[in-house]
């Protein structure tokens, strides 16, 4: 059975959710002895603060991407040397016969730029054995071992690159998976220790219950940020009020 992809169970970049986890985590050792209470003890803030480190160690997209773009470079340039060597023996078969003929025809190479790179590695490898059964013809044209032996070489080194290729694009995959899979486990653990600290702080100080409300993005703070600006110029505003009735009675 097909495995299911993970998805992400929070809305904001991993860099804001290890920021914020470890601001928590600032807040919750200062609250230890509450925190107490509710069976959370120093140790498994410990065990959360070491999986934000994990987390933060894992290489991130931009990094894997990168090696995945370096290996298809790599794979595409072993292609183009394949295909020059497949056309070097090819010129010599063309002499020999034309390419309307079964024996050319053999040799599997038309729309050779068309073809898949799965494709394009079984034709230098039919390319070298159809010109071996025919080599005694061949080397009155100038055929030598040398050729086949770099159309085989280049093959290899052309398998070798794609096999790269192919490997950093599933650790590219498995990389991402890991790295939602750890997410999802920090914001779970982020969400249950931000309500916890709600409940403690909820009716005894308004400014450390804020200490654990999660803000899931950044226009979100923004707008909190707004908000508190309009507070505190109504406040300044009745204030200045106040005293400005005050005076004149």
């Amino acid at each position: 059975m097909k495995k299911q992809n993970t998805n992400r169970e929070y809305n904001f970049p991993d860099a804001d959710l290890y920021a914020q986890c470890i601001e928590r985590l600032k807040y919750m050792r200062r609250d230890a002895d509450l925190f107490a209470n509710y069976a959370y003890f120093v140790a498994r803030m410990d065990t959360f603060e070491q999986n934000c480190q994990l987390f933060a160690e894992l290489p991130n997209d931009d990094e894997l991407v990168g090696d995945q773009m370096d290996a298809t470079q790599k794979k595409n340039e072993a292609r183009e040397a394949l295909k020059t060597a497949i056309r070097s023996v090819m010129l010599r078969v063309e002499a020999v016969y034309p390419d309307s003929s079964g024996k050319y025809r053999k040799f599997g190479t038309f729309k050779m730029n068309d073809m898949t790179d799965a494709q394009l590695l079984l034709c230098g490898r039919r390319v070298v054995r159809v010109a071996n059964s025919l080599i005694s013809i061949l080397e009155e044209m100038g055929l030598k071992q040398t050729h086949l032996d770099k159309v085989k070489e280049s093959a290899a080194q052309f398998e070798n690159a794609l096999n790269i290729q192919m490997d950093k694009i599933a650790d590219r995959d498995i990389s991402v998976e890991k790295r939602v899979e750890i997410g999802n486990k920090l914001y779970r653990e982020l969400i249950l220790t931000c309500n916890i600290g709600k409940d403690i702080w909820a009716e005894k100080d308004r400014i450390k219950y804020q200490n654990y409300v999660i803000y899931e993005s950044n226009n979100e703070q923004k707008k909190l940020r707004k908000q508190k600006l309009k507070l505190n110029v109504e406040a300044d505003n009745l204030t200045n009020k106040l005293e400005t009735d005050k005076n004149k009675s």
